[in-house]
């Protein structure tokens, strides 16, 4: 068995977790949350969802992946053999996120080099979803390849290939200690020019004005709860594997606090950042911010883009606005590339190059479905579906199975002797009621409502095709990988004294 390489620094790995946990949900999604539940309010529940669901479940993975170490197949396998599917299932979502999210960066891409000279124009929407997208009229119709996005999106995959092909400590962490604090100094310097400019107070009092009658809506506390889980990367493999390559002496607890705290952190300051902009845009037109307030694609290629439009120095906000953008998305792309590829090295033995080239070109190849004219919709039902359901689920069996069917007290006593501080009693409650109760009361209302309507409207043959197909090819999947002899057998029979005897 190859020698298990391992983090260069507590630094590093530190740097590479945040990079992974922030992504383009910190930018675009949950600012316009907290706008829509509450404003200040919401900072309530987002806060007993990150030190209740959260924190708990960055620990329990981060156990996990250093008791163990091995990518999650490997590490659901050496519990059981019976649940390596669970470990796959996750790798394949993950995978199947790489493959569309790799997407999104390359128009950050694009839109970074168009705003040098404001290249989206005088009318931003019509520009995206006409010009640069070419949108065709629906999901079973995916014209041509827009070549610009074609382009950016080798380059994407490019860095992720060379950041996972190098290894972890020449590579990812390597790559990581410079993505992020050039993203932190990004966001600062977008910041501290923006809360200057007009009616910027403005766009923050809607942001953070408390409702808190809100707090009386079941819904806000399940966006809540599905915002700490969407934004921390647990749940599909990620974590897993890079708390596998821990060193023995690593401080546990430590180490997911501070993933989590800073997270959560760069989170509120992506509020500030958004809002900011978004009032001096409210005040320049005359509208309300509820007017111009909005969230994911929308925000990031229209609404924004907009906004530089009326902005003094436009084309230094927008060039900070992307180039933030393209490197909180590399950073999430190559962790998740990375639990993909570590994935096939233990299972198969073969070497991180070998592996790197594989994952990343078939990764590629379906890749190039999303560049097309139907690129967007096809985006659009695939990643709802696969956070909804493939994430959810994944980190919902991952709970249940290990709190309750394996020894998580003696994980709490493992995780306790390896960290500075000890975490209580309250860290069992948390995973076997509190994290549980939440993720599977947001998998059966997300089922509720795709089950009784067609998910944005879509046709019933693109929602079966790229919605319910992808999640059943996932499951089947996830079953025909354990059939193989694993190169983590002998690691399979030394492990599974973990697993609760009946």
């Amino acid at each position: 068995m190859q020698k298990r390489e391992t983090w260069g620094s507590r630094g590093g790995f530190i740097m590479a977790a945040v990079g992974s946990a922030i992504g383009l949900g910190n930018i675009w999604r949950f600012p316009y949350m907290a706008y829509e539940n509450g404003g200040g309010a919401f900072l309530l529940p987002y806060f007993v969802a990150m030190l209740f669901a959260g924190i708990p479940f960055i620990i329990l993975e981060y156990g996990l992946g250093h008791r163990f170490k091995g990518s999650a197949p490997r590490i659901f396998a050496s519990i059981s053999r019976r649940w390596e599917w669970l470990g796959w299932w996750q790798v394949l979502v993950a995978f199947v996120i790489a493959t569309y999210y790799v997407v999104v960066i390359a128009w950050a891409m694009d839109y970074f080099l168009m705003s040098f000279d404001l290249g989206w124009g005088s009318d931003p929407k019509g520009f995206f979803f006409g010009e640069y997208l070419g949108l065709t009229d629906s999901p079973m119709n995916l014209g041509d390849i827009q070549w610009t996005i074609f382009t950016a999106t080798c380059v994407a995959w490019a860095v992720a290939f060379i950041a996972v092909f190098t290894g972890i400590r020449g590579g990812v962490e390597r790559l990581n200690k410079i993505f992020m604090p050039v993203l932190f100094l990004l966001v600062l310097v977008f910041i501290g020019r923006g809360i200057m400019l007009p009616g910027a107070v403005d766009g923050l009092n809607w942001l953070f004005r408390p409702d808190f009658s809100a707090l009386l809506d079941a819904k806000v506390w399940s966006d809540a709860f599905g915002q700490i889980f969407y934004s921390i990367s647990v749940g599909f493999a990620i974590m897993l594997a890079y708390s596998s390559y821990l060193p023995d002496d690593s401080d546990i607890n430590n180490n997911g606090c501070m993933t989590v705290f800073i997270n959560c952190g760069f989170s509120m300051l992506s509020g500030v950042m958004i809002f900011s902009v978004l009032g001096y845009m409210a005040g320049q037109q005359g509208v309300p911010i509820s007017e111009v307030a909005g969230a994911g694609v929308g925000l990031a290629f229209v609404t924004l883009p907009t906004a530089v439009n009326l902005m003094p120095m436009p084309m230094f906000f927008g060039a900070l606005f992307f180039l933030a953008l393209v490197v909180a998305g590399l950073s999430s792309l190559i962790s998740i590339t990375e639990a993909v590829v570590s994935s096939l090295i233990d299972k198969l033995g073969m070497s991180r190059k070998k592996a790197a080239t594989l994952v990343c070109a078939v990764g590629f190849m379906i890749s190039c479905l999303y560049t097309t004219g139907g690129g967007l919709y096809l985006l659009d039902i695939v990643d709802h579906f696969i956070n909804n359901f493939g994430v959810l689920l994944g980190g919902l069996l991952e709970i249940v199975f290990i709190a309750w069917f394996c020894d998580l007290e003696g994980m709490h006593r493992y995780i306790n002797k390896m960290s500075d501080f000890a975490v209580g009693g309250i860290w069992v409650v948390c995973l076997r009621i509190i994290a549980p109760l939440m993720l599977g009361s947001m998998v059966l209302m997300n089922m509720y409502t795709d089950l009784s309507a067609n998910y944005g409207d879509y046709s019933t043959t693109a929602v079966v095709m790229f919605g319910w197909l992808v999640l059943l090819g996932i499951l089947a999947l996830s079953w025909v990988f354990p059939c193989r002899e694993c190169a983590f057998s002998n690691h399979v029979a030394i492990n599974n004294n973990f697993r609760k005897r009946s």
